[in-house]
């Protein structure tokens, strides 16, 4: 017979130390031969990533030096880390931004020496002896500089050693070699501009030393693309959203032929290098990964006989897909199983786990369903959420009383969010809180219209989309609408201050590395998002009066609930003075304000500790908030 206790104290099995202890996060794929690489950041080693590779028959192995963390701070966010060819791996090294090259005998030296330029989104070009990369600069100028280049893959020389094959472009992304080594293919775009705004396919002849009849064929005027790959026949494809969808495309001369035409998205939002969302088989068949109405699904594509089926999955988040011969990698998850590293056959549809997150097998009991919500929301629009209800299997609330809820407003903002199972959403549910995952305006996976239905309206739609969630669980009869809680990391932040400045709808909020500032995000941030405010709220310094209304430090009289701030000294993308103003201008308002600041870290925690000590003390401040004692863990 459950327990009966009030919502938020249950006992929950899905501790902090649960967490974190051995649990790591799976990262980016590569396949060489029959050999399966990926990423693995372990935050018990304070967040440091290793190249991780599985052969036949085999175990596990790591392939970093020990004193090596395998990330890229190109754009900041990183990605496209690693590459792999005949065994042998290449990454860059993030503590000196460095390239190396580590031999299959254990052997490990630096490839570049160059200590104001950062790399990342490597291929190996064999026959030429050289990587092909994206290179960003540092140095005195303003900004910094980013192009295509070429590293030898023998060591440094003091100059010169790095070529510079296609510059001038705000941006580059994604080199591709065809298989007959003569043609590189790639993205680029400039400000304002964000990929998923617009980016262009561009396509060269490849030199040794240069790039040959460099053309644009796709891309441009308000269209994205996202992940050119070429066939195993020598077909240059691509991922468009000419039609409103990422939708795959064949390049042909005149034009560019659709694969697979659907109200479905075959790309994402390209914050970081590396990402893939199909791959080629041996016999030229592509095996994409789509996303439909918040959900993840696999399809089989067949150019030469023009078809496209849909290959049926317990899985409901698929990302990473990398394919050699008959068998097809990615990452993988569904609403009970976290992602993990799985290997299908083309030809049998047959999957195998290769690694587990590390997670440890939870009983289901303790596990909440999510459940897909469409709501109305303001201006006509229609919004998407993922409702948790509390799930614990030895507790039950008291008769009569409904759960506190925490909304979750997701980063970005142009991200989205999914159901795929969240040890982080889970430790809040099975103690007796109802969590309320939205997916407002400007999230991606519903289309560019819904994508571009936050530009101009960031700090307001959003924030509208988040309110009405709530509000419909509440006439639902679902949660207790006097106990609701808004929380958000980074963007997801700075919607949660924008609620919690410009509204009376919650009764407390949670920010994580959220920002508070709009104005001081514009003028000191990176290179990469310099430009992103442009589209979502206006031109700066032309709309400088929009950004000081919609920017909660200059509203903080507004906010009159208790806020908890969590955030890294380290952070160069939302810098830690946002915090600490937002903290002191609500203190002396005479409002509760905690802030929880962690030495080491940037923007997100990866240090084991933090992660703990974040989520004992966030319970603890809801505990104080809607007046419950929280269980031990």
């Amino acid at each position: 017979m459950p327990t009966t206790a009030p919502y938020g104290a249950w006992k929950s099995p899905i501790t902090p130390d649960l967490l974190v202890t051995g649990v790591a996060s799976l990262g980016d794929l590569a396949v060489d031969g029959d050999w399966v690489y990926w990423l693995e950041s372990r935050p018990w080693e304070k967040g440091r990533t290793v190249v991780m590779g599985l052969g036949p028959g085999m175990e596990p192995r790591e392939f970093t030096p020990r004193d090596h963390n395998v990330r890229s701070r190109v754009h900041e966010y990183g990605g496209g880390a690693f590459a792999v060819c005949q065994g042998e791996v290449f990454y860059s090294n993030f503590a000196d931004n460095q390239v190396y090259r580590r031999h299959r005998d254990g052997h490990t030296f630096a490839l570049t020496n160059t200590p104001d330029c950062r790399y990342a989104d490597f291929l190996v070009d064999s026959s030429a002896n050289r990587l092909i990369g994206i290179r960003e600069c540092h140095r005195e100028q303003d900004e910094a500089i980013n192009d295509l280049v070429s590293i030898p893959l023998d060591a440094p020389e003091p100059a010169g050693a790095v070529l510079s094959l296609h510059r001038g472009r705000d941006f580059y992304s994604s080199p591709v070699l065809s298989p007959d080594g003569r043609s590189l293919a790639w993205l680029c775009w400039d400000h304002p501009d964000m990929p998923w705004d617009g980016a262009e396919l561009w396509l060269a002849d490849l030199g040794p030393d240069c790039l040959m009849q460099a053309r644009c064929v796709a891309g441009g005027n308000g269209e994205s693309i996202f992940q050119p790959q070429w066939s195993p026949d020598g077909e240059l494809v691509f991922a468009s959203d000419r039609s409103g969808w990422w939708n795959l495309y064949r390049h042909s001369t005149p034009g560019n032929t659709p694969l697979c035409a659907r109200e479905a998205e075959f790309g994402l939002p390209q914050w970081v290098f590396g990402m893939s969302t199909y791959a080629f088989d041996g016999h030229g068949r592509i095996f994409a990964a789509a996303t439909d109405n918040g959900s993840w699904g696999l399809w089989r594509i067949d150019p030469a006989k023009s078809t496209c089926d849909s290959v049926p999955l317990p899985y409901c988040d698929l990302s990473g897909l990398r394919c050699d011969g008959t068998t097809l990698v990615m990452r993988a998850g569904s609403s009970r199983e976290p992602a993990a590293v799985l290997a299908m056959d083309t030809e049998t549809g047959q999957f195998k786990e290769l690694r587990s997150n590390g997670a440890p097998a939870l009983d289901e009991a303790y596990l909440s369903e999510p459940r897909p919500l469409w709501f109305d929301s303001k201006g006509g629009r229609r919004a998407h959420a993922f409702f948790y209800p509390p799930a614990n299997q030895d507790f039950q609330g008291p008769q009569g009383s409904l759960p506190p809820l925490l909304v979750k407003s997701h980063g970005g903002p142009t991200a989205a969010t999914s159901a795929v199972l969240s040890l982080p959403i889970q430790f809040w549910t099975s103690r007796g809180f109802a969590v309320l995952d939205v997916n407002y305006a400007g999230s991606t996976g519903f289309g560019r219209e819904y994508r571009e239905s936050l530009n101009g309206l960031w700090g307001i739609a959003d924030v509208e989309d988040c309110i009405a969630a709530m509000q419909h669980v509440v006439a639902q009869g679902l949660v207790d609408g006097s106990k609701t809680a808004i929380r958000g990391s980074s963007a997801g932040g700075y919607t949660t201050l924008c609620a919690l400045t410009f509204h009376k709808a919650f009764s407390a909020g949670a920010s994580l590395y959220g920002i508070s500032d709009l104005e001081a995000l514009a003028e000191d941030t990176h290179k990469f998002e310099s430009r992103y405010l442009d589209k979502l709220v206006g031109p700066y310094p032309a709309a400088k009066r929009i950004y000081k209304e919609r920017s909660p430090i200059h509203h903080a009289l507004g906010l009159s609930v208790p806020v908890i701030f969590f955030q890294g000294e380290d952070d160069k993308v939302v810098p830690p003075s946002q915090a600490e103003a937002m903290v002191e201008a609500l203190r002396n308002n005479g409002v509760v304000a905690r802030l929880v600041m962690y030495q080491g870290e940037g923007h997100g925690f990866r240090n084991a500790d933090n992660i703990r000590n974040a989520l004992r003390a966030e319970l603890s401040f809801y505990a104080d908030v809607f007046v419950f004692s929280a269980a031990p863990d």
